[in-house]
């Protein structure tokens, strides 16, 4: 048995299928993962998204360590509320964990991990921070949920008190505000409006009956992989790991190189790599033929393999296969991905299929 999150139960009321992730039990679906997909395209849906970590960092050198322990300038977001998406890095380059930080004032920030990583994370933090007046306090009293969707405002808005709501529905993008012991950000992992909302164990039972009376869908694991996918999202352990530099891996926009004063893990490996040019490219394929493309499919120009697939399915808005590669430089246009002894031709487009319920190709 996998660790539980506080709405386990709800989950098994509503008959979700329930699958181990990263050590927790989580509902994969409820039923149609399909169908919870075009929900928060169309509509908007939730997510128990409890199993991530939520990491609090204090004390009078938070700034100085997120400096050192990110590849993106916290300087950069030092606005009250105001998130920003960064890799943290070992001293070779590779990623340890994609994350968000937010960042409340130069003596707070919360940061948001993977679930998976948990453990590596709450270690590599510790051990980075052994030089800085920081305390990490991992919040294992909060849960959060994703409310996505182009309805997930007023969904919300339906549930929150009155005196609230002004503050809730003019929240712009990547940015957050605390009211009470709730955490609201308008941020998200499916490329639609909406919200991530961190709150006390005590009330998240409260909270998700609540929106699923105002409509909103229960929706699982699955249907958030497809929704990232489409969007062009990274998955860490997928897209990226401790193998790969973020320039590798389509995230060089996370990495900020202006500050020359500021000697993050694994920057001089990545200025080195920038000086002598990245041999690869971060690239979407879309095939239209029938069949799957999935991860880890070898991508070809003719006899010579170009590539690699890192993540890889059907889309449910789109109605065909696609997926996120890691190639040669050199190739353009099309190639071929071999699915099951057979070469399959594929096009190449920007890694971004659909946003805000429209394509993006």
């Amino acid at each position: 048995m996998g660790a539980k999150t506080p709405l386990f139960q709800m989950h098994c009321d509503h008959h979700a299928r329930m699958v181990d992730f990263g050590g927790w039990d989580m509902p994969l679906h409820y039923g149609s993962q399909i169908e919870e997909h075009h929900a928060v395209r169309q509509h908007a849906g939730v997510f128990d998204v409890s199993h991530m970590t939520i990491v609090d960092l204090t004390g009078e050198d938070v700034i100085a360590f997120l400096k050192k322990l990110f590849a993106n300038n916290i300087d950069n977001v030092k606005q009250p509320g105001k998130a920003m998406y960064s890799c943290m890095l070992n001293e070779q380059g590779g990623v340890v964990d994609d994350l968000i930080v937010y960042y409340q004032n130069d003596h707070w920030c919360r940061v948001i991990v993977n679930a998976a990583t948990r453990d590596k994370d709450i270690k590599w933090i510790a051990r980075q921070a052994s030089d800085f007046e920081v305390s990490i306090d991992e919040r294992k009293d909060l849960s959060m949920l994703a409310v996505q969707g182009p309805e997930a405002s007023e969904k919300l808005l339906s549930i929150f008190p009155e005196n609230c709501r002004d503050d809730i529905s003019q929240l712009k993008a990547f940015n957050s505000i605390c009211s009470d012991e709730f955490f609201y950000a308008r941020t998200g992992y499916t490329g639609e409006d909406g919200f991530e909302i961190i709150m006390p164990n005590s009330d998240v039972v409260t909270f998700w009956q609540k929106l699923l009376d105002a409509g909103v869908v229960p929706c699982g694991l699955g249907a958030r992989d497809t929704l990232r996918l489409e969007a062009g999202m990274h998955l860490y352990g997928s897209d990226m790991d401790e193998t790969v530099t973020p320039l590798e891996s389509g995230l060089g926009w996370t990495v900020s190189l202006k500050d020359l004063d500021r000697n993050f893990n694994g920057r001089q490996v990545l200025e080195n790599q920038k000086k002598a040019g990245i041999k690869t490219k971060w690239v979407g394929l879309v095939m239209q033929t029938r069949g799957v493309l999935r991860d880890h499919q070898e991508i070809f120009e003719g006899e010579e393999k170009k590539g690699e697939i890192t993540s890889g399915g059907f889309s449910p808005t789109l109605g065909y296969s696609i997926a996120l590669a890691r190639v040669d430089k050199s190739l353009q246009n099309t190639c071929s991905v071999m699915i099951r002894g057979k070469s399959v031709e594929c096009s190449i487009v920007k890694p971004c299929f659909v946003r805000n319920g429209q394509s993006c190709l």
